[in-house]
């Protein structure tokens, strides 16, 4: 980490389809080897899934299924005096995206059906409906802070 000025953000260019940055972000999280065409597939293909079974708009259910994964605390660990602590602290903005989209990716990943699209396409709509595995660790990581609410008085 650079101590003398902070690292710009990368501007991103929002997908060719819905022309939605989040989107974008959540497919180059998808994106394995520089491979963008295969995430696009994915990504379309689930939407396509989602739109089917669901018959809503698949970029608002996409936005809400963020919005349920998305946690507002979470525990870092810190030191103090010999011990260390897990502190509950508030989660940034721009990092409850992040999280929300990592979990959401391998909340997918580790689903059993057979391909990408339908996994993706089975935990977004998992997560619309404020269920399975991504919602789940938004739950245990809120739950663990709750827990060491004690502690929160060596906030930093």
């Amino acid at each position: 980490m650079s101590r003398r000025h902070k690292a710009e953000k990368r501007e991103i260019i929002p997908d060719a389809k819905f022309g939605d940055l989040i989107l974008t972000k959540f497919m180059n999280s998808i994106m394995l080897a520089g491979k963008k065409s295969a995430a696009e597939r994915i990504v379309y293909g689930a939407f396509d899934q989602v739109e089917e079974k669901s018959k809503q708009d698949p970029l608002e259910v996409f936005h809400t299924a963020l919005d349920n994964i998305k946690p507002s605390v979470e525990v870092r660990s810190r030191r103090v005096g010999g011990a260390t602590y897990q502190v509950p602290v508030e989660v940034r903005p721009d990092r409850r995206q992040a999280l929300a989209i990592r979990w959401l990716i391998s909340a997918a990943r580790a689903r059993n059906e057979k391909t990408m699209v339908e996994r993706l396409s089975g935990e977004l709509l998992d997560a619309f409906n404020s269920r399975g595995s991504a919602v789940k660790k938004r739950e245990d990581t809120h739950r663990m802070a709750e827990a060491n609410r004690a502690f929160s008085h060596y906030r930093w």
